[in-house]
């Protein structure tokens, strides 16, 4: 099926444009670029380096997608965005593409909800149905886990792991992992302060579960119980029977506590910092 281009727009001739896509004004479409089918671009969206963007996205006015990332080591490598189907890019919306770290991507999944101003960093992953909303922000290497909700003008350390349903409240900064199912606020010093229950209600997620989740936040984050005695305990209470989400939690605590600085995936920066070593 054709596409609708307008004229006034600058679309590489060796971009690939699926089906049924519409180009609005004043927008610029690299070589390197890959359209799936029904994809909308409104207006003065920029898409470029190498980047492969699946079906049914629609880009807002100002949207900026494939950047050169914003790291000082960054050599010009054709390193690249992925992003999913049915995501929504609102107007000023930023994601870079990966820097010469790690596997070199940036990721973003499918169903996600960018709203405006927000910006996803190099080598970052943002996983299916994440909200980032006005403002919010990602450093690089940050991973956004499915569901999780990233209120306005919030900040996330690199590196830091948002679980799986969690909410981080607005004008907060996340300097660690926030757990699955938590609800962070705090602007200088962030807390894990409840369970997002009316998160894992809308999913469904039966009470049984919620309850135990709730438990399990008191004796961690209330108690300061050690992980280990917070499993035994909860084992016993459920007979040797532990709902996913329990078990999600659990285990994300767990490589949390093993991590630095209160983020498990912080040893991927030592490994960028002696691969940039090597380079040099």
């Amino acid at each position: 099926m054709p596409q609708t281009i307008s004229p006034l727009s600058q679309v590489d001739a060796r971009a690939r444009i699926g089906d049924r896509v519409e180009i609005g004004p004043f927008c610029v479409v690299g070589p390197h670029v890959t359209l799936g089918d029904d994809c909308k671009l409104d207006s003065h969206v920029s898409i470029i380096g190498h980047v492969r963007i699946g079906d049914r996205n629609r880009f807002f006015p100002g949207s900026a997608i494939g950047g050169e990332p914003q790291d000082i080591g960054y050599s010009g490598s054709p390193t690249r965005v992925e992003i999913g189907d049915d995501n929504l890019f609102r107007e000023g919306v930023t994601v870079n593409r990966g820097a010469d770290k790690e596997d070199g991507v940036t990721r973003v999944g499918n169903r996600n909800f960018l709203m405006a101003n927000a910006h996803v960093a190099h080598n970052c992953h943002v996983f299916n149905n994440v909200i980032l909303c006005n403002g919010s922000l990602l450093g690089g290497h940050v991973h956004v886990q499915d569901f999780a909700i990233v209120s306005g003008n919030s900040v996330v350390h690199h590196f830091a792991t948002l679980g799986t349903g969690c909410f981080i409240s607005g004008g907060c900064r996340a300097p660690q992992d926030i757990p699955p199912y938590m609800l962070a606020a705090g602007s200088d010093n962030p807390e894990i302060i409840t369970v997002n229950v009316v998160g894992m209600r809308r999913r469904g997620i039966s009470e049984n579960a919620i309850a135990l989740v709730r438990q399990a936040y008191k004796l961690i984050f209330r108690e300061h119980m050690k992980l280990d005695d917070v499993r035994t305990r909860l084992i016993e209470h459920t007979e040797g029977v532990l709902p996913i989400e329990l078990v999600t939690l659990l285990n994300f605590c767990e490589q949390s506590s093993k991590g630095k600085n209160g983020r498990a995936r912080e040893s991927f920066r030592a490994k960028s910092a002696a691969e940039e070593q090597r380079a040099a």
